[in-house]
């Protein structure tokens, strides 16, 4: 699948996605300052799990996220957390999107939504970022390093996040999470390396490291908008997985560019690194640690073998949703094609993990 081409512009909206558009106009006339009537909705084509669309006025263009219709696992598609943490950000000047309002009320659309700006820029949906030059893709590189350690870097409380999630056990709870949810889906069936990986990883619990920062938990290239005209970070997207965690893990997650195949969300794996002009990952590790004032990131073996198995744990929810009739994207039976080859690449980085 090219990815690039699946997932740029916009769609009509799918029929069961669909929603009274009267209604969402009469709330952004009293919810968002400046609206003005038509009102054009389209969908986005990327995203596996909040319905994500496009609304255009003649003044200016906006971006609603909303929960799926139908029936969804406990706790899942948090859009008012999303709302939440982005409010919250964006008061620092931090690079997200200026939300303008949060909506619970399941009788405007159908379920709770918010709504935001739409940032123009660039959406790289290839971790090689084809078209650059090796300068400019360093550069891109270095933003991208910089942006998440600057995320790392605020206290919770000084942001008014402090019970956004809990402050110890993070890695703990995240395998207890994912490997309930795992288990919990009958409707995607089960994937034996999955299984396995389960036990692996609670058998190999690290000592908990007791930092607590605002963890994205979807930090990729296609996840932010980087400024049309250079190597910028416009806005961080998808902030439905963030939570308080241990900023290591949350940075780990990053780091799965490198050891994926291009086969696989279009990883780094086997290309020639230097030739393209992008750090390799002990270098992009060494300018993470600098910039939080780190001496090394502690348990990247056991991280990376459980951030593969979350991913895992996600394309397996798609493949819930798939089979419930309520997954949002397009394509999403090509994205569940990739879970038994994502769930044997972690087995494998388990089975090469000195423990």
């Amino acid at each position: 699948m090219d990815r690039t081409q699946a997932n740029t512009g916009t769609r009509d909206v799918a029929e069961r996605l669909r929603f009274d558009e009267a209604a969402l106009e009469r709330w952004m006339q009293g919810n968002v300052p400046g609206f003005q009537r038509p009102l054009t909705v389209s969908q986005f084509k990327g995203g596996q799990s909040n319905p994500t669309y496009r609304l255009d006025t003649p003044a200016r263009s906006f971006v609603l996220r909303r929960k799926p219709p139908g029936k969804l696992l406990p706790g899942a598609h948090a859009v008012e957390r999303e709302y939440r943490v982005m409010a919250a950000l964006g008061l620092t000047g931090f690079p997200v999107p200026r939300v303008h309002g949060l909506c619970e009320d399941e009788s405007v659309i159908g379920t709770p939504f918010f709504v935001m700006d739409l940032v123009e820029g660039r959406i790289v949906w290839e971790a090689h970022f084809p078209g650059l030059s090796r300068e400019n893709r360093a550069a891109h590189f270095d933003a991208m390093n910089a942006t998440i350690a600057r995320l790392h870097g605020f206290d919770p409380s000084a942001l008014g996040l402090a019970d956004y999630g809990k402050a110890a056990g993070f890695v703990e709870r995240q395998v207890g999470r994912w490997s309930k949810q795992y288990l919990a889906d009958a409707d995607a069936g089960r994937v034996p390396a999955m299984d396995w990986l389960v036990d692996w990883l609670g058998k190999h619990l690290p000592p908990d490291s007791g930092l607590s920062r605002v963890a994205h938990g979807d930090f990729r290239c296609d996840n932010m908008i980087f400024d049309s005209t250079g190597p910028q970070v416009a806005a961080v997207l998808d902030w439905e997985l963030s939570t308080l965690g241990d900023p290591a893990a949350d940075f780990t997650y990053h780091l799965l560019m490198y050891r994926m195949p291009a086969t696989l969300f279009s990883g780094l794996a086997g290309m020639d690194l230097g030739a393209l002009g992008i750090p390799s990952e002990e270098d992009y590790v060494a300018a993470y640690c600098r910039r939080t004032g780190r001496d090394h990131l502690p348990n990247k073996d056991y991280l990376i073998v459980f951030c593969l198995f979350r991913l895992a744990a996600i394309i397996h929810g798609i493949k819930g949703r798939l089979a419930r009739g309520n997954a949002s994207s397009a394509h999403a039976a090509q994205m569940v094609e990739r879970l038994e080859p994502l769930a044997e690449l972690a087995l494998a980085q388990a089975e090469a993990a000195r423990f």
